[in-house]
């Protein structure tokens, strides 16, 4: 352990059992999957926010959903249609004849998980109308902010671009989610098992949430006291200057990048049962935090480009 960690544990014996237990929870419902599944879980005790991209059918919905039956959060969700305007997530004022005055009804957005499936099936305007629930937790409506509930956590799912129907997310929007993942096919044994199994759906309404929102606040706040090196700083700190020259990369990292990385990083060594961060958890989420952020030259393959970056950087 570096000697200027944290001392003492910094998870009651109750919150690391009902962690453990929410994971697993979520891993018998998405089979096959654990490394993404913990990904998600350190994406929520992060304070970020998720995209899960993938092709139909490959359990994006499923991951979404069982993680909300598992963490105790009240949970929305939204099917993103081109139709869908943005006062249908955020809400609407409406005037009430009897007050003489404008009401406002809140949308879905005000939920604790918010599940926004298929988003980029929606036109621009509309996905833009997340922007600020996701950046500060709180959407104005005709002049006037309203709070959303804590947490906030939104999951998001995207096919991929190349599909019918489909809009890509803007750099911007892109930007507010912490982490891009993929499922990707099932082996051959988890998905022998899915067969064989139960409904996932109704193997999801059958789930006990093994977490509370309160206790979910608490583990963010321990995993912001996760300790992270000055070593390990300067290891972040070279990621990004090395994204910012590297041959074939237009745009690369931002500050606010490096920030959701060691925010990741910290989250990962807390589910690891640590209290400080490793250059192994940097690592272990690099790619999924950086490839959505980077532009590369003539369309080149941005998780490609992350992958090289950590093979470039060395750890000191």
């Amino acid at each position: 352990m570096p000697a200027d960690a944290n001392q003492g544990p910094i998870l009651t014996d109750r919150q690391r059992d009902g962690l453990t237990r929410a994971i697993a929870q979520v891993n018998h419902l998405v089979l096959g999957k654990p490394r993404e599944v913990e990904l998600a879980f350190a994406c929520l005790l992060a304070g970020g926010h998720l995209l899960i991209e993938d092709l139909p059918g490959l359990g994006k919905t499923t991951l979404a959903r069982s993680l909300a039956a598992s963490v105790g959060l009240s949970f929305q969700r939204m099917q993103f249609t081109a139709d869908l305007l943005p006062s249908d997530i955020i809400g609407v004022s409406v005037y009430a004849q009897d007050a003489h005055s404008f009401q406002f009804h809140p949308g879905p957005v005000f939920t604790q998980l918010l599940l926004a499936d298929e988003i980029n099936r929606a036109p621009p305007r509309t996905q833009s109308a997340l922007l600020e629930a996701m950046a500060e937790h709180q959407v104005t409506v005709d002049g006037v902010c309203h709070a959303l509930p804590a947490p906030f956590f939104v999951i998001a799912t995207q096919n991929p671009a190349d599909l019918a129907g489909t809009f890509p997310l803007p750099d911007s929007q892109l930007d507010r989610f912490l982490m891009r993942i993929k499922l990707g096919y099932p082996d051959a044994a988890a998905e022998r098992e899915m067969l064989a199994g139960a409904d996932r759906q109704q193997l999801i309404g059958q789930c006990m949430p093994q977490l509370a929102a309160e206790e979910v606040l608490a583990l963010r706040a321990a995993a912001r006291r996760v300790h992270a090196s000055t070593a390990l700083i300067e290891y972040v700190q070279a990621l990004l200057g090395e994204s910012r020259r590297h041959a074939g990369i237009r745009v690369g990292l931002s500050p606010r990048a490096g920030l959701a990385l060691l925010g990741v990083a910290r989250a990962l060594a807390l589910l690891h049962g640590r209290d400080y961060v490793l250059p192994e958890n940097v690592q272990a989420a690099f790619i999924e935090v950086a490839a959505h952020r980077l532009v590369g030259d003539d369309g080149a393959d941005a998780a490609r480009l992350a992958e090289q970056l950590l093979h470039r950087v060395a750890v000191s």
